[in-house]
């Protein structure tokens, strides 16, 4: 994995999300997700429509779009930046992914194209991520919570394999189509500090 070199130490990130997901038709979903980074200020929009073809394969199409200010950009480098602008991104991705149950484990596995449109002097360009994921679910005092874990690799041209993640929480019911989900994650990128996400996310099925 990538070595940030001498320079801060890793950086600790408390962040919040919230996702609100609605069927279209009976194989068509729509999803609508807001993220806000604390330690980078930054705030992160996405929309999703997960088409389920086959039992064990759906497919996503996505746009995301988000916006790092200065002060984020200069947290992000091993040695202090000299960011004096913003950072605009946006991204349209498809994945495909395959889910199967072994016993009760739920594994996933998940490949996505993104197309990253990025400001000027940058060049626009690909990505691939690639993912895997398994979760358990747990009956505690009558209710199902499903602890969960993923990893996940970035790859890039020219740079290559470049952004590592490991990913663990759990979801817990709040209401039968409310859930709040406890997370940690931890990133590694080329030329950037470790990240410790500390997340709190809400989901909001209306299905």
């Amino acid at each position: 994995m990538p070595a940030t070199g001498e320079g801060r130490g890793a950086l600790l990130a408390p962040s919040a999300w919230a996702v609100l997901s609605a069927p279209v038709q009976k194989q068509i979903g729509l999803k609508f997700t807001g993220f806000y980074i604390g330690a980078l200020d930054t705030p992160v929009a996405q929309v999703d429509v997960p088409i389920r073809v086959a039992k064990f394969l759906t497919v996503t199409p996505s746009y995301m779009g988000y916006s790092v200010p200065a002060r984020g950009l200069n947290r992000l480098p091993p040695l202090p930046g000299r960011f004096t602008d913003n950072y605009d991104e946006h991204q349209f991705r498809v994945d495909g992914t395959v889910a199967f149950a072994v016993r009760k484990f739920e594994i996933s596995a998940r490949n996505m194209y993104v197309r990253r449109f990025r400001p000027a002097p940058a060049d626009d360009m690909n990505r691939y991520r690639g993912r895997i994921a398994v979760a358990h679910p747990l009956v505690v005092h009558g209710r199902i919570w499903k602890p969960f874990a993923s990893y996940e690799t970035f790859h890039e041209p020219i740079v290559g394999w470049n952004r590592y993640r490991i990913w663990s929480g759990v979801t817990l019911p709040v209401h039968k189509r409310v859930f709040v989900q406890p997370s940690y994650l931890w990133e590694s990128s080329e030329g950037s500090r470790n990240v410790h996400y500390v997340l709190v996310g809400l989901i909001v099925n209306t299905r």
